[in-house]
């Protein structure tokens, strides 16, 4: 076979609205606003570059089943600009964007293919002399919650090209997503497929290399949970049929937790200077690139009683914005394409306990220790226990979610303070002696 290369995509989720982000300045709210718009122009801009004979997109593309039509126009654009080089846009609809959603009657290039959602379609893809390269199946989803098993309604492939299966899809019911369009790994391992694009989970994951079965996360973070490189997969395959991904970063804003340690920390003044080394350091690994930030702060010192009980993290967040994300701050780190915005404070310190100490003893302190240690260091422990704990709160389905929505880090900051809590009222505010 002729070797070929491609990109698969996912989740592009134009014009997402962003919410939560209060008292940014309206120009850095833009350019956060705008950031999955600039994503798509850097996945076509790679596109180009390195010269892809086709580009996937594995469903989500819009935000909202109603989709605006600034983000319809967007795709016009992108279509229109990967067209003119010869690269076709292959996609599937997912649950943000069914296809019974709003869509504009805008006229899109002869080498766009959108599947449909009434059944499993193979297109064949040539190469720009016209020679077939690999047999394309997918489905789009019709409505938004499709709870089918779509995975099953996928042919056998005949083997005579690489076969390339497109799905918008919960593999094996990650509890963090929506159980739509619900697949098994082992279903997917066997279906004779050379390569699953999939879409719909946000973080980058390889399932299976053998055959390959593949999550490439968003093309841009949407929020705080969505930290890191961002960006899509550059796949080539070779002429014994052998596919090699390699991560691509496109996002044109980064998300990021901040974690800086107040061990050691004397006064106000170290606690500033040693946010502000951390900040410009999370800055200096991407110039230019703005990045939003959650400021954790850990550890244990003489400074943990004013975090926690006054109002020093706002004023914190406030004194850093003013730095960080106005014009000319952070020795002009900051303007309108490059800049630091504090999403928030988080405050996970504790008292200057001796916790070893504590662990060691033959008490209810003692096993408090222990078992808040054993509950940090395993995430389904902690969801186990969080859920069992807080019943009567997350009873209902939306609360539930929000529960099963929490990643690690989140879950790891309720045990902490619930144990910092617990010690506090334990040892009655003294140096760690019960």
């Amino acid at each position: 076979m002729r070797p070929f290369r491609f990109i698969h995509s996912a989740d592009w989720h134009l014009d997402a609205p962003f919410r939560g982000l209060s008292g940014l300045p309206p120009a850095l709210f833009a350019r956060i606003r705008d950031s999955s718009f600039r994503a798509l122009d850097a996945l076509v801009d790679l596109a180009i570059r390195e010269g892809v004979d086709f580009v996937l997109a594995s469903g989500d593309l819009f935000d909202a089943a109603d989709r605006s039509l600034r983000a319809q126009l967007k795709f016009q654009q992108a279509a229109e600009r990967l067209a003119a080089c010869g690269i076709p846009l292959i996609a599937v609809h997912g649950n943000h964007d069914p296809l019974s959603g709003y869509r504009a009657s805008l006229a899109l290039p002869e080498t766009v293919r959108i599947f449909g959602g009434d059944r499993v379609e193979t297109f064949v893809v040539t190469g720009r002399d016209g020679e077939p390269l690999a047999a394309v199946s997918g489905i789009s989803y019709a409505r938004a919650a499709v709870t089918d098993n779509l995975a099953a309604a996928f042919p056998k492939p005949d083997g005579s090209l690489f076969a390339i299966a497109m799905l918008h899809t919960n593999v094996d019911g990650d509890a963090a997503h929506d159980n739509y369009a619900p697949s098994t790994l082992a279903q997917l391992s066997r279906a004779g497929y050379d390569y699953w694009a999939l879409g719909h989970v946000h973080t980058r994951k390889v399932l299976s290399e053998n055959p390959w079965i593949v999550y490439p996360g968003n093309l841009q973070g949407l929020s705080i949970r969505e930290t890191g490189a961002k960006g899509a997969l550059l796949v080539d395959v070779d002429a014994d049929g052998r596919a090699r991904p390699t991560f691509r970063p496109l996002h044109a804003v980064r998300w990021e937790r901040v974690r800086v340690s107040i061990d050691g920390l004397r006064d106000e003044q170290e606690l500033k200077d040693a946010v502000e080394r951390a900040l410009l350091a999370e800055a200096e690994r991407e110039p230019g690139v703005p990045v939003v930030a959650r400021l954790v702060l850990e550890g244990r010192g003489p400074l943990h009683r004013p975090l926690a009980e006054g109002t020093m993290p706002a004023e914190l967040a406030e004194a850093l914005r003013e730095r960080f994300a106005s014009p000319g701050g952070a020795d002009g780190l900051a303007a309108d394409d490059a800049f630091v915005w504090i999403e928030s404070v988080r405050v996970r310190t504790g008292m200057e306990w001796d916790l070893e100490a504590l662990r060691r003893q033959e008490s209810l302190i003692g096993d408090l220790v222990r078992l808040s240690e054993e509950l940090l260091g395993d995430e389904a422990a902690m969801r186990a226990f969080l859920e069992e704990a807080a019943e009567p709160l997350f009873a209902g389905p939306r609360t539930a979610r929000r529960l099963a929505g929490l990643d690690r880090d989140e879950l790891a900051g309720l045990i902490a303070q619930a144990r910092e809590l617990a010690l506090a009222e334990l040892l009655d505010g003294e140096d760690g002696a019960p």
